[in-house]
């Protein structure tokens, strides 16, 4: 079986390319944090090459971006190859994507609203409830109703 699930954020843009074929394949870095012992105070990560295919290449290289925190799954390859340069053997081990999903809403992944963008002001057709328009119920005898 070749099954792995991470969650981490995105160390870089995913880069789409298209191959001859016209398949998309987009490719970036995941950062995964360690869990620190109590003793260590200082924070530190694994980091993983990521491979996505024709619509998860698309997903990707449209909606993520560096920061982004994502779940996702898929299966380990190793790619080999001969470096042009020197003429040594390479090897690269991946993570080829089969399912992936954000893992925190926008605003979470942009920290939030900032002081400079304030909450909208409500629409002129907004009109806050009267107290009288709220009535007390008086048949509470503590049962729930299911």
């Amino acid at each position: 079986m070749n099954k792995v699930i991470l969650m981490g954020r995105l160390t870089r843009d995913p880069e789409l390319r298209h191959i001859p074929s016209g398949a998309a394949v987009a490719t970036f870095g995941l950062a995964v944090d360690k869990r620190a012992s109590r003793e260590e105070n200082a924070r530190s990560a694994d980091f993983f090459d990521i491979v996505c295919w024709d619509k998860r290449a698309e997903f990707a290289s449209k909606w993520l971006r560096k920061g982004t925190k994502v779940c996702l799954s898929g299966r380990l390859q190793q790619r080999q190859w001969q470096d042009k340069e020197t003429g040594k053997n390479r090897t690269a081990v991946e993570i080829v994507v089969e399912d992936i999903e954000f893992a925190e809403s926008k605003a979470a992944s942009e920290g939030g609203r900032s002081e400079q963008q304030p909450l909208p002001a409500p629409s002129a057709n907004y009109s806050a409830a009267e107290p009288s328009s709220f009535q007390e119920l008086h048949d509470d005898d503590g049962e729930l109703p299911f």
